[in-house]
């Protein structure tokens, strides 16, 4: 299929279109306005990912439609799209939890003939969806297989974009307590704000995370990270706040450490940098968990699934099994 997406969140965009016979075509504009980087950053998008001006896609050959923001839906595909496009199978993507109201913020989708993806069943448990079907899509993420958890640096890492813009939400002040009894590196963009090590390229990442004893995830309120995701894929025990779908997937003395008492927290961390042995066999279980619940081939095979489910949609048919043939990634 020829599908049409904005670059939202670049990370997932890299997973989404990696492994497919898919064609993606991403939105491009003068001075990259968000959601118009297209193939920006230091991924390695391969020849099926293609910019395209964004004055030029109406005159794209599209099967298909990925809307990640609200902006792409209320705003973006009213200037980008022709009426026939807009027509087309459609996916609303859903990074986040719903903001004004944990649990009574409407959708801004409310259409039986889209399918709203959702990246985590927190996310599908929140939000008010009104008429439109949903789904739950969970993170696929991938390491290279020589990154391998060692652990050897008495510190743990924080792996958060824009830390010091996004405040109490991303637990800013969270990171700022720990630090004063634990030993931390901050990574991410804009982390030099507040005392971070700046940011560090994608692929690079995981060698950079495995030298760390622990991960620790300040968040109180976000989808989940994956960051969170690709450090248990390399090995690295996590520690972070009992929230959101974080309480379901680390596991308390096998994968790492959840609580909602930062004090606890603490602790748990202070005997993490006491007892390496203790953190390698957290880590050892954080990297199975994920190789379960985060493997791309599962992760592959959802979207194959969520494809085919919007074309029946589309075409106003409300059971999954439509008659299409099975739409592979």
């Amino acid at each position: 299929m020829n599908i049409l997406t904005w670059h939202v969140h670049g990370a997932y965009l890299y997973y989404l279109t990696r492994n497919t016979r898919h064609r993606y075509y991403l939105p491009v504009k003068e001075g990259v306005p968000p959601g118009y980087g297209g193939r920006l950053g230091s991924e390695r998008w391969g020849e099926h990912v293609v910019d395209v001006r964004s004055d030029e896609v109406k005159d794209l050959d599209l099967d298909l439609m990925i809307y990640q923001s609200a902006k792409n839906w209320t705003e973006d595909q009213y200037n980008d799209l022709s009426p026939a496009q807009r027509q087309l199978p459609r996916i609303f993507l859903e990074h986040d939890p719903p903001q004004e109201s944990p649990t009574n913020t409407p959708h801004p989708v409310d259409d039986p003939h889209v399918l709203l993806a959702h990246v985590t069943p927190f996310n599908d448990l929140m939000w008010d969806a009104r008429r439109t079907p949903t789904c739950v899509l969970e993170h696929g993420v991938s390491v290279p297989e020589d990154a391998r958890y060692t652990g050897e640096k008495e510190r743990g890492l924080v792996v958060i974009n824009g830390l010091g813009s996004r405040g109490r939400r991303l637990g800013l002040d969270v990171f700022q307590e720990v630090r004063k009894h634990v030993p931390l590196d901050l990574v991410g963009y804009g982390s030099e704000e507040v005392g971070g090590l700046g940011e560090v390229p994608h692929d690079e990442l995981p060698y950079f995370a495995a030298k760390y004893r622990f991960l620790f995830n300040p968040i109180r309120y976000t989808s989940l990270g994956l960051a969170v995701c690709e450090a248990m894929r390399v090995g690295l025990p996590v520690v972070g706040l009992a929230t959101t779908e974080m309480a379901t997937v680390i596991q308390n003395g096998v994968s790492g450490y959840v609580d909602t008492d930062v004090r606890k927290l603490i602790a748990v961390m202070r005997r993490l940098l006491e007892h390496p042995e203790e953190a390698a066999r957290l880590g050892a279980g954080a990297k199975e968990v994920a190789r379960r619940r985060f493997g791309m081939e599962r992760f592959a095979q959802d979207w194959g699934a969520a494809y085919e489910e919007a074309i029946g949609l589309a075409a106003g048919v409300e059971n999954k099994s439509n008659g299409h043939e099975e739409v592979t990634v």
